[in-house]
């Protein structure tokens, strides 16, 4: 990733992050990245954005990293930008279809945070053995699931974004594999959930028995919609981020694990109350109602999802008792 670095007109060191893992992030900037400090770093952002985009750098501000891919918040003339970039090269070929799929979701009016073209018109580049995104930063908040307005309005946005993505002409791009929920729950319960009392699973897998015959929809899904995702204005959502796990699934998978996971950000994940969850359905179903058989599939997707984020061992943010209520309410 080494060049000749761009001067920005204000050097500044960008502050180092890491998103959630608990490593030191000076040390995995070089050994991931390849950067021996920040603003050698900081200035190939520059130096990157100035050649591929035409943009002017005058502050590379903070760089937060999480796995193989990294983040870099820039000040320029024209504003905030947000350069993410991967050193995963068996990522690159669906960021590139990622890319098109948000300015596709852009072009269609969901509030998301859009690819900016490159000069020579590309929406994901790879260069320097990376490949990089650049986008406008969206100000907001994070989804509060404190505040009904925002949770309502979070289900209402994920029912109009499936409506969105349900018409995407190139959907086939990206990761197409479903197996029938049927078979995949009692794939999991065999596979995943020896750690959970015999009687919970037992439950689960008579209510799947019992149900209704799947057939669910099916669709290209954003896969984590969750509140590290979803950014608000006021009480409406400014925009839906990262759609790097976007993949075909049932719609009510997806919804049953939002429902589950909306309050999760970066560390220290736990469940939402039970209020939470019900005010977040009925903003979806407020857009798109639940047949009778999908409801009877939602209260066992629901379940299922709970008892997944259950953990062997020690519980310290209470996974456990949440995939229990959900239990004696199903």
């Amino acid at each position: 990733m080494a060049g000749d670095p761009l001067r920005m007109n204000e050097p500044r060191t960008p502050s180092l992050e890491m998103l959630w893992e608990p490593d030191d992030a000076g040390r995995s900037l070089e050994e991931r990245f390849g950067f021996s400090e920040a603003r050698a770093a900081g200035r190939w952002v520059a130096d990157t954005l100035h050649e591929q985009w035409g943009v002017r750098v005058d502050s590379c501000e903070r760089i937060v990293m999480s796995g193989g891919n990294a983040l870099a918040w820039v000040g320029t003339r024209s504003g905030r930008l947000l350069a993410k970039w991967s050193v995963v090269p068996w990522r690159f070929s669906r960021l590139t279809e990622v890319a098109r799929l948000t300015s596709w979701l852009d072009e269609c009016g969901l509030p998301v945070s859009a690819p900016v073209p490159a000069r020579d018109g590309r929406l994901q580049v790879e260069v320097d053995g990376v490949s990089m995104g650049l986008q406008r930063v969206v100000e907001g908040d994070l989804l509060d699931t404190a505040e009904p307005a925002h949770v309502r309005a979070a289900g209402v946005a994920l029912a109009r974004l499936q409506d969105a993505l349900a018409a995407y002409p190139d959907a086939a791009r990206l990761p197409t594999a479903c197996e029938p929920l049927p078979r995949r729950i009692a794939g999991w319960l065999d596979a995943h959930a020896g750690h959970l009392p015999a009687a919970a699973r037992d439950a689960l897998r008579g209510l799947v028995d019992a149900a209704p015959p799947d057939r669910l929809r099916r669709q290209l899904v954003h896969f984590d919609f969750r509140a590290a995702n979803v950014l608000f204005a006021g009480n409406e959502v400014a925009a839906i981020l990262d759609f790097e796990e976007a993949q075909h699934e049932y719609r009510l998978v997806e919804l049953a694990r939002a429902a589950i996971l909306l309050g999760t950000r970066y560390h220290d994940w736990g469940p939402v109350p039970a209020e939470v969850r019900a005010e977040f359905l009925a903003g979806y179903q407020a857009v798109c109602p639940l047949t009778p058989v999908e409801v009877t599939w939602l209260d066992i997707v629901l379940l299922w999802q709970a008892m997944a984020m259950v953990p062997p061992g020690d519980d310290p943010t209470g996974w456990g008792p949440s995939a229990l209520s959900q239990l004696t309410r199903t």
